[in-house]
């Protein structure tokens, strides 16, 4: 009843990471350990991993069979470097999300500047908020507030206001990104490689439904369009960056689907069931959350059971809407 047929696994950063004490944005990393484990999780609780083109063909046909996609967003080196040599040694296909603008260092990665100033600040101004930051307590307090603050509001506000807390903090947003993501070589390398298949993740990662229609079109179309250009391949799937239900909607699915993605996924947590086959570009995902790395919780959001109470008791729904 809770565990449908299937489920997209979302990751981001897999790496060893030295424990820092004051890191808000560690769910968006594991351990290579920790791969290793849900790997190991998911098929001992019965699921077999395929690519997003046969999840889409099960749905569709309706084939019997718990399954299981591997997604990677935003295209990080560490995909390649440390991710890749496990999914080798395992036979995993995988999916990875590029976003040209984080390929060509363009596009702004306004959570790693907001850590960044907040830990070398002691005091916050930003938004309308003024906010302490001396103790680590204050500045995961202050992290929290503002991240959530800038969220509800604008893209274009979100990006001004943490530009300006960086710009104040002195952070050297250069060495902060440096050797973050792959370079087109580092993309070309994975779109050749057997197990992989590479999707779209919006030009410029801006949160699709804070944007103009038609900006929101271009941003999903332009990202499909120069990857094919650039790597030679077709590029037939979507992930909505950010993903969560105020950063993509129905217009945006609607957008997707106009735009001839065969699949693309959200980050609103769920399972996969068959009425999924109808709801082709707003899929549900687990998020892989580096906050807890711990095989008994994996096993646990397997089941499903946490996501149908999340989800009060719906298998599937835009926006909200039980269908």
């Amino acid at each position: 009843m809770t565990q449908g047929v299937g489920a997209i696994l979302a990751f981001h950063r897999v790496r060893d990471a030295a424990p820092a004490a004051f890191a808000p944005n560690r769910g968006l990393e594991i351990t290579p350990a920790f791969l290793e484990a849900t790997l190991d999780t998911a098929a001992r609780e019965g699921f077999a991993l395929v690519t997003l083109d046969e999840a889409r063909r099960r749905l569709a046909e309706g084939s019997a069979g718990r399954f299981a996609v591997l997604t990677f967003d935003d295209g990080h080196q560490d995909t390649l470097d440390v991710a890749l040599p496990i999914l080798e040694g395992r036979g995993a296909p995988f999916t990875v999300f590029c976003s040209p603008g984080f390929v060509e260092r363009r596009a702004r990665l306004w959570w790693l500047e907001l850590e960044e100033a907040i830990r070398r600040l002691d005091r916050i101004e930003a938004a309308g908020l003024d906010l302490p930051a001396r103790t680590l307590h204050e500045k995961a307090a202050a992290f929290d507030r503002l991240y959530w603050r800038l969220r509800a509001g604008p893209e274009e506000r979100l990006l001004a206001e943490t530009a300006e807390l960086a710009r104040r903090a002195d952070v050297d947003t250069e060495a902060l990104y440096a050797g973050l993501f792959l370079d087109w070589d580092g993309v070309r390398t994975l779109a050749r490689h057997p197990l992989a298949t590479i999707g779209a993740h919006g030009l410029t990662h801006r949160r699709l439904a804070h944007c103009r229609a038609k900006e929101a079109r271009r941003e999903m179309a332009h990202s499909r369009d120069e990857l094919e250009a650039r790597l030679g391949v077709e590029v037939r799937h979507f992930a909505y960056p950010v993903g969560d239900a105020t950063s993509a909607g129905p217009r945006e699915f609607a957008l997707a689907r106009e735009l001839g993605f065969a699949t693309a996924v959200t980050t609103r947590p769920g399972m996969l069931f068959p009425a999924h086959a109808k709801r082709l570009t707003a899929l549900r995902r687990l998020s892989v959350n580096g906050a807890w790395q711990d095989a008994g919780t994996l096993e646990t959001l397997l089941t499903g059971a946490p996501f149908w109470v999340w989800n009060r008791g719906r298998r599937v729904a835009e926006a909200g809407l039980s269908a």
